[in-house]
């Protein structure tokens, strides 16, 4: 993907167009008969009610079912635009929690929870489908796509219902000045921040494998897009306030926030990429040697003797394979830059075949299995955020079953290392579908705009700014406050 590349970002002036380089306790019997009851009606209702939503026709007539490719591609689109919906209104949500009271807010992260939730439910059942494995066909398949359409529907909906009485919270047009000030001291920070990043990156790309740093190759140089749009659409909502055409002007400022939310996001990634890398360099000596020693038992000879000849061919396959990763890590620390949790995860493979072969118990291998697997989340996490206009449903549905698998609760070592996968997937995905939408055109909208729609902040079609809001109501335009 080419990215419009700058030498340096600087703050804009106040009114400046110039450019830069972002217990529960016991229930009492009949009550609980009542309560099962009741839940029992509302599931089958609902249930009833979802399979009606869907089974329709382009036409109207309600007499014929959606065809079964009609309605997965419906299903996917779906889960795409309202996870962006979720997305954007989390970060909208954000940006009014610094101006509003918490009270006041309460009920507009309650709606989003609650869309957050259908989808997330809508998200598995996408999943359950996508595995060869478990997938279910006819009927059942049908079921399952009309599931994941109403759940998302019901989220949308439920944003769409918040949407006006958030424009209200904020009060865009009416809190402009103060609003704009805010975004400029943080778009100052960030242009300040950027040449220390971009010198960490280098940094990366000396001391570690490309494969290393390659998850954050191009997030300086991003950033630094997204502070070209926020630039811009910044002076916009000055000169606009200014000539007292609020609605513009909000609009303005609300493009502009997101894309200092973006450019930080984009730049706080190399950092933390760097903490990972660092982290797991540190952790591969004390895994790859508590690795050693226990297949040092297995075989026979101390850990630090690696002279013996290696498992015969006709042993156990997962020895020979867990010995031969072991070595390979080792000749990678000794010869020169690697990847260290690359490196670390064939450590934790090799650990799990020992343990699969019932020959011994790496201490600690779950653990070093987290340090990978949280760092490729978050990686699919920040790529699929900043690039979800162009990110299709595939890859979203494998991280959110990545997220799943690593969330709340004691996740075992298969699941972790099912996570990592899965989320490492999800990216590789997320970078084949950008790769595929390629670089839109800013045309005559201003410099950063192509950026601004990969990130999701405008509309593809033209419309936006994105704000808080489910599919019909995530590109209107702000409304004056009563």
């Amino acid at each position: 993907m080419t990215v419009a590349r700058s030498e340096g970002v600087t703050a804009p002036a106040a009114a400046s167009s110039e450019a830069v380089g972002a217990t529960t306790g016991d229930l009492v019997p009949p009550l609980v008969a009542a309560g099962a009851a009741g839940a029992l009606a509302a599931y089958t209702y609902g249930r009833r009610r979802r399979r009606a939503t869907t089974r329709t026709t382009p036409g109207g007539s309600g007499n014929r079912l959606i065809p079964l490719p009609e309605l997965d591609l419906q299903a996917r689109q779906l889960l795409v635009d309202v996870d962006n919906c979720v997305r954007a209104s989390a970060e909208e949500l954000r940006f009014a929690a610094v101006q509003a009271p918490a009270d006041a807010v309460a009920p507009y992260r309650e709606s989003l929870a609650r869309a957050e939730g259908e989808l997330r439910a809508a998200f598995r059942l996408r999943r359950r489908l996508d595995d060869t494995d478990t997938a279910p066909d006819g009927d059942d398949r049908r079921e399952a796509l009309e599931e994941i359409v109403s759940r998302c529907q019901d989220a949308g909906r439920r944003l769409d219902a918040a949407a006006p009485g958030f424009d209200q919270l904020r009060a865009l047009e009416r809190e402009t000045p103060a609003a704009v000030e805010g975004a400029e001291t943080r778009f100052r920070e960030l242009a300040a921040r950027t040449p220390a990043t971009a010198a960490t990156l280098v940094g990366l790309h000396e001391r570690y494998a490309p494969t290393a740093s390659s998850p954050v190759a191009g997030d300086v140089e991003q950033a630094k897009d997204r502070l070209v749009f926020a630039t811009l659409r910044l002076n916009q909502a000055r000169q606009c306030a200014d000539r007292g055409e609020g609605t513009k002007a909000a609009a303005s400022l609300r493009e502009a926030e997101a894309a200092v939310a973006q450019a930080g996001d984009l730049l706080d990634g190399v950092d933390r990429r760097s903490a990972e890398l660092a982290t797991a360099a540190a952790r591969l000596p004390g895994a790859l040697a508590a690795a050693e020693t226990a297949l040092g038992t297995v075989h026979g000879r101390p850990p630090t003797d690696r002279s013996a000849e290696p498992f015969p061919v006709g042993g156990d396959a997962r020895l020979t394979r867990a010995e031969a990763l072991l070595a390979g890590v080792r000749r990678e620390m000794a010869s020169g830059p690697y990847d260290p949790p690359d490196a670390l995860r064939r450590v934790v493979e090799a650990g799990a075949l020992l343990s699969e072969a019932g020959e011994a118990e790496v201490p600690g291998l779950r653990d070093y299995a987290l340090l990978s697997a949280r760092g490729a989340l978050t990686s699919a996490t920040g790529f699929i955020g900043t690039h979800r206009g162009a990110v299709g449903s595939t890859a979203r549905t494998w991280l959110a079953e990545a997220e799943r698998l690593l969330g709340p609760g004691s996740s075992t070592l298969a699941e972790t290392r099912r996570a990592d996968a899965l989320a490492q997937e999800a990216r590789r995905l997320a970078e084949r579908d950008v790769r595929a939408y390629g670089t839109p055109s800013g045309g005559d909208a201003g410099a950063g705009t192509g950026g601004a729609v990969l990130g999701g902040i405008l509309l593809g079609d033209g419309g936006g700014p994105v704000s808080y809001g489910g599919p019909r109501t995530r590109g209107r335009r702000p409304t004056s406050p009563a």
